[in-house]
């Protein structure tokens, strides 16, 4: 199996001109994949590529590519997440997206139709920096989600959805990474969510059988879960269903408790974790996603994505990249 390639990728904003100060630090750093979402709202399906292909001239004129959309969904999807009246809409507006991504060429979805990035405390780390901390009990003292759905009911939605959206990527060469539930537990505030476990992505995987078909693998998601996170990172990838990687790490399990690390302070291997991605021949868009907020910065306004923890976390992973002789661009 040939040797992985790591695009290093940030999350940006829809254009450059939005942050300019973190677009000149990723350029310094040669980070040069930018993580973004579609810009469609407010447009016919018939103008979604030109919207696409305008947005990656002006990253092109930064020195950035586009290698992966990130988002809950690339356009609307209320009514495709609660299975109701209005999903068939939504559901042309799904697949204009996918297949105006394969026109230009950004060639990897990210995507979930869940709730996602909930915490309940930020709590002092390492030297003082603040980290994001998810308390299970805590999160029992949350208002419930309106409208909360059994996990018959979120399965058969999903399966509604890959088996109509997964042809379409097949089509268009689009590669659909779904993104755990974050956190990975279920119930979450009295509604159920089925994306915690391996075993729903294996499910997840037979349903729609495709290369096209597969996973975000959100490091700390799998590790929140109670996983063997190497096992299951060699299983996936070794699969090729691997298209997009988070890479962070947590402390404890989202039953009970985590807190999220600095890249070089929490409990798993991170270079064995790029090995294990690079050896079963991985070849995209990586990303370090949360890290401590330090120094000055806000952690309630940065919310885990300052830029002095990004500096910090992209010297770490690259020189892990570099000592073990991983290709990265």
């Amino acid at each position: 199996m040939r040797q992985g390639i790591f695009k290093l990728s940030m999350t940006l904003g829809r254009s450059p001109r939005e942050q300019p100060e973190r677009v000149k630090i990723c350029r310094e750093m040669g980070v040069t994949g930018c993580v973004t979402s579609p810009p469609l709202e407010g447009i016919g399906r018939d103008q979604y590529a030109a919207a696409m292909r305008q947005q990656q001239e002006e990253w092109a004129e930064v020195g950035f590519s586009i290698p992966v959309y990130e988002t809950m969904t690339p356009t609307r999807s209320q009514h495709i997440r609660r299975g109701t009246p209005g999903r068939d809409e939504e559901l042309l507006d799904f697949i204009a997206a996918v297949e105006a991504m394969g026109q230009v060429g950004i060639p990897v979805l990210c995507y979930n139709l869940g709730a996602g990035g909930a915490r309940t405390d930020w709590v002092p780390t390492r030297g003082g920096a603040i980290s994001s901390q998810f308390d299970y009990a805590e999160s029992h003292q949350e208002s419930p989600i309106d409208d909360p759905q059994t996990e018959e009911e979120l399965w058969d939605n999903l399966t509604w959805l890959l088996e109509r959206i997964i042809p379409v990527a097949e089509k268009a060469n689009v590669r659909m990474g779904y993104h755990p539930n974050d956190p990975p537990i279920s119930p979450y505030r009295e509604s159920a969510q089925i994306m915690v476990s391996a075993d729903a992505y294996r499910r997840l995987i037979n349903i729609a059988p495709s290369p096209n078909n597969g996973v975000t693998f959100c490091q700390g998601n799998f590790k929140a879960m109670g996983e063997d996170i190497y096992s299951v990172a060699r299983e996936f990838t070794e699969q090729g269903k691997v298209h997009f990687i988070h890479y962070r790490d947590v402390e404890g399990t989202a039953g009970t408790r985590f807190t999220e690390t600095f890249h070089d302070d929490g409990p798993t291997d991170m270079a064995r974790m790029l090995e294990i991605y690079s050896r079963a021949g991985f070849v995209g868009p990586i990303r370090p996603d949360h890290a401590p907020t330090m120094g000055s910065e806000d952690a309630e306004t940065t919310r885990g994505y300052g830029m002095l923890g990004k500096i910090f976390a992209f010297g770490y992973m690259i020189g892990m990249m570099q000592a073990q002789n991983l290709s990265y661009e």
